[in-house]
């Protein structure tokens, strides 16, 4: 594999607005351009435009496609509706998770899987290997689309402005092709910031006319662009599980708490069915740990990786680990999710906290997520 890292279409661009770029998952990606905190509260009150272009689109057609799509994954993609979307998930044999992905029903046979990027060829391969005894094609189609997001609670008002599309008829995890800017696109209100927003599907070369256009047409509501960064920690507040963090293959989705999107019920068999099965019912008799949210009563950031503690009796004991940390700028705390021992999960359990380079920091155990938007 190439160590030379990939350009979106909107490289030099970014490298036009200042933005520090940084590599992420092999792609030369905007990490932020101002300040991340600025990005992020933007997005919070205002809205925030984002280069995804480096996430992996996989198309599945075909006669049998959603026969082979309810075998690789776990979801029942049969009852996804057309125009419709649905978050689900891809499997090992084990149960552990390779993926946690987007399913698009574009039409009557044809469905769009979008993978995280640093997993999309892994995912690639493996519902292309999966799909080998179906009447169904697997398309790569990383290289087909740049994707470009619009986020915060002004981005209804700013897409409007650029399109004849019927967006206040378009539901939440539903998409419709449409010209946005007089670029053919396609249109999902999906996003990964915890606020009202839009992902748009394009080819890559009409990227930089369709952000241009919505930077113009956010002007005067206060878009800015928005790098990976402030996407973490969007995500973070709204409680929305990262690849390589909160899930790996080392966990079942029934570990992370997603056993919702495991769907037994589907028809026939589906890889992983028998050990999810097992997972579902040592979840039920011996809760494994479970993700929580924890919010800091210092200032001290905590990091991946960083061990969960009881500060009572016996001090120090570990009963966690940090999944993901940062400084929450809504909540103006450091904020983390961990997994922990379900003895100390519960929202207010009083006693945790985390090893900081060996000093015990105190932290409230809440529910998930620690943000959610008035709708």
């Amino acid at each position: 594999m190439s160590n030379v890292p990939r350009h979106t279409a909107l490289d030099a661009l970014h490298r036009a607005l200042g933005a520090t770029m940084t590599d992420f998952a092999g792609w030369d990606m905007p990490l932020r351009y101002a300040s991340e905190r600025d990005e992020h509260n933007a997005v919070r009150t205002r809205a925030g435009l984002f280069d995804l272009s480096h996430m992996g689109e996989i198309t599945v057609t075909g006669p049998q496609a959603v026969n082979a799509l309810d075998y690789a994954l776990v979801g029942n993609i049969g009852t996804i509706g057309l125009g419709r979307a649905r978050y689900t998930m891809i499997c090992q044999e084990d149960g552990g998770i390779l993926d946690d992905l987007i399913v698009y029903r574009l039409a009557e046979t044809e469905y769009m899987v979008v993978a995280n990027a640093g997993n999309a060829q892994i995912v690639l391969d493996a519902i292309t290997e999966r799909a080998a005894g179906f009447d169904a094609v697997v398309r790569d189609d990383r290289d087909a689309y740049a994707l470009i997001a619009v986020q915060g609670p002004e981005s209804p008002g700013i897409l409007k402005s650029v399109t004849d599309a019927d967006l206040d008829g378009l539901k939440y995890y539903a998409g419709l092709p449409g010209t946005v800017a007089g670029v053919p696109a396609l249109i999902a209100r999906t996003g990964y910031t915890g606020e009202d927003g839009f992902e748009l599907f394009v080819e890559p070369q009409h990227a930089e006319k369709l952000w241009q256009a919505l930077t113009d047409a956010g002007k005067d509501a206060g878009l800015v662009p928005a790098g990976l960064s402030c996407r973490d920690t969007l995500r973070l507040e709204a409680g929305m599980p990262l690849y390589g963090h909160e899930l790996t293959t080392a966990l079942t989705p029934f570990d992370a708490g997603l056993g919702r999107v495991v769907k037994f019920e589907k028809e026939g068999d589906f890889v992983g069915r028998a050990a999810l099965q097992a997972a579902a019912e040592r979840a039920e008799t011996a809760p494994p740990r479970k993700l929580v949210g924890l919010i800091a009563e210092g200032r001290r950031v905590p990091r991946a990786g960083y061990p969960v503690v009881a500060v009572g009796e016996p001090a120090g004991k570990v009963i966690g680990e940090v999944t993901s940390g940062a400084p929450s700028p809504t909540l103006g705390r450091p904020i983390a999710m961990a997994y922990v021992d379900a003895a100390h999960a519960a929202p207010g359990t009083s006693g945790v906290g985390v090893d900081i380079r060996g000093t015990h920091e105190p932290y409230e155990v809440v529910a998930l997520p620690f943000y959610k938007r008035q709708k």
